[in-house]
């Protein structure tokens, strides 16, 4: 199922950079640069980052003399080929480690702006109240994109859970698994099925954002949860390589790093997103 879905995703996601490219007549150069007085349209994810980014909108953006828009993406791959290909001036979704996979197997030239905040990976179930409680051949769903996958099985192991090999990266998998006490199975999902899937497996890894836009409360309601201490998971404005200067960006990465939003961060999330700067 792991492989099929990353045929599938891939070749959605080189279906929509062949597009964007065709129609920039395969330039590398930025797109969305070519006119900065309009409007800057940023792609996120509806939880948190498009609420922090409709904060934002709201409250800050009119003051600093920035018309924002914002679009709404469910999937982790049309916000970035939207980004390349000029659709959008930038997006809002990503850590490091899923951009520097995606640019390598897209082909696609996004940069990080600004770091805002982390969304813990947690370990959630319907049907167990602690981790340990797990029983032996229980199964277990994670996220199927390499880098949180990875990132689901890291945090399985530092829980305990399992034990990976040595020297393990950020493209483990269930076969670099070293030892698995509790004979887990794992059931590979795309990371939106996640929470849609705790009725129908013991326990599931989700991503914060999916986590917190299903009703959960990452803080209160995760079995274990990932340590922001030293976490190379932060999310971060995005855009193409060429726009770090577009002053729209410069102006949105200044207020999605000030005071005001850090408040509404603590306020909104309660620990179940934490602000990075």
């Amino acid at each position: 199922m792991r492989n099929t879905a990353k045929i599938t995703t891939a070749v959605l996601a080189a279906g929509v950079l062949t597009f964007g490219l065709t129609a920039c007549g395969g330039s590398n150069k930025s797109s969305a640069s070519a006119d900065t007085s309009g409007p800057l349209v940023v792609a996120a994810s509806p939880t948190p980052h498009a609420e922090i980014l409709n904060y934002v909108k709201d409250n800050l953006a009119k003051k600093a003399g920035l018309d924002l828009q914002v679009k709404e993406f469910t999937d982790y791959v049309t916000p970035n080929t939207a980004t390349e290909d000029g659709s959008v001036g930038a997006n809002y979704f990503q850590n490091q480690p899923y951009l520097d996979d995606f640019n390598k197997k897209n082909g696609t030239h996004i940069v990080p702006v600004v770091t805002v905040h982390l969304e813990p990976l947690g370990l959630y179930s319907h049907k167990v109240k602690k981790a340990d409680e797990l029983k032996s051949g229980a199964t277990v769903a994670i996220p199927n994109d390499t880098v949180n996958e990875a990132r689901a099985l890291k945090l399985l192991d530092a829980n305990g859970l399992i034990t990976l090999k040595s020297g393990v990266g950020s493209e483990a998998t269930p076969q670099d698994i070293a030892k698995n006490p509790k004979n887990l199975n794992f059931k590979e999902l795309e990371a939106a099925q996640t929470p849609r899937s705790l009725d129908d497996v013991d326990a599931a890894v989700i991503n914060g954002n999916y986590a917190i836009s299903s009703g959960l409360k990452p803080a209160k309601d995760a079995l274990v949860l990932e340590s922001a201490k030293n976490n190379p998971y932060g999310n971060f404005l995005a855009v193409k390589k060429g726009d770090e200067k577009d002053p729209r960006v410069q102006k949105l990465a200044k207020l999605l790093t000030s005071p005001e939003v850090k408040k509404f961060i603590q306020d909104k999330y309660q620990g179940s997103v934490i602000a990075s700067f």
